[in-house]
């Protein structure tokens, strides 16, 4: 299932869909002819999007999708050149980085991102990925970090996240050589934590999205951070925060309602706060 975007006319530049599916934001890389490169109008886009997933209440997972046949071949590196070439980011400050980098200026999402990939999912891709939450695969996905066959190096995070997940070894296997791998590898790693047959990423994706929807937002807030929070910064630091986070969440309308859901053996009707 591929959800259409209003308009079918995709620009030269490439654009990202956004579609409100009840609680979920379904966010698709539109750019087929190119093999969904990104341009820096995407980029930008993109992080409009995942800023509009924060910021609005009604919404409470965001989903990552590509229409076409591949995810991403990645950055369309003539446009991106002048940029970096500068130091620039295509990101105005302020926005939430879809790469979740923490670099001072943007702000870091807090509401979980599934992601459903297929086909070419190359370099910023896969950084996109490993910057969400969870990723399911297509079997037929071509994954490729290929950066140091271009003269770059990977910056959006797949230096971090591709030893955090699969140890310094694999991932110096990947980054080193520029070598396309599978999703059966892809798995092995740790990089994409489900593998479905081609055509039922998206289907997948979103039966994952809508179950973390049903769960109490504060609380899944509260939980994707703090294990970030270990990951990042270490279990003790993460571990200090227990006690205040769970008071304030014990305090919250949601947690009285998941106790009166539990006693009147009923669905909970949680409301994020």
């Amino acid at each position: 299932m591929s959800p259409s975007p209003t308009d079918t006319t995709t620009p030269p530049e490439g654009r990202i869909t956004s579609l409100a599916r009840g609680p979920l934001l379904l966010i698709g890389i539109d750019r087929p002819a190119k093999r969904n490169g990104f341009t820096p109008a995407m980029m930008r886009a993109l992080a409009e999007a995942y800023t509009r997933l924060d910021d609005d209440p009604a919404l409470r997972v965001g989903v990552l999708h590509a229409h076409g046949e591949h995810f991403t071949a990645g950055l369309d590196l003539p446009s991106f050149a002048p940029l970096m070439q500068r130091g620039e980011s295509p990101v105005p400050h302020g926005l939430v980085d879809p790469l979740n980098l923490g670099d001072p200026g943007w702000r870091r999402r807090t509401k979980p991102m599934v992601v459903a990939v297929k086909g070419i999912t190359f370099t910023l891709g896969i950084e996109l990925m490993l910057a969400a939450d969870i990723v399911v695969a297509a079997d037929d996905c071509r994954f490729s970090q290929l950066e140091v066959a271009r003269g770059i190096m990977a910056t959006g995070g797949a230096t971090l996240r591709m030893a955090e997940r699969a140890g310094l070894g694999n991932a110096l296997l990947h980054l080193l050589t520029g070598d396309e791998f599978d999703s059966a590898e892809a798995l092995r790693l740790h990089f994409v934590q489900r593998v479905v047959p081609a055509g039922q990423e998206l289907d997948e994706a979103l039966r994952i999205a809508n179950q973390i929807a049903k769960q109490a937002p504060l609380a899944v807030i509260a939980s994707r951070l703090n294990a970030l929070k270990a990951v990042e910064q270490g279990p003790m630091v993460a571990m200090a925060e227990f006690d205040a986070t769970q008071q304030r969440l014990a305090l919250s309308e949601d947690a009285a309602e998941g106790v009166a859901a539990f006693r009147e053996k009923r669905p909970p009707a949680f409301k994020g706060r």
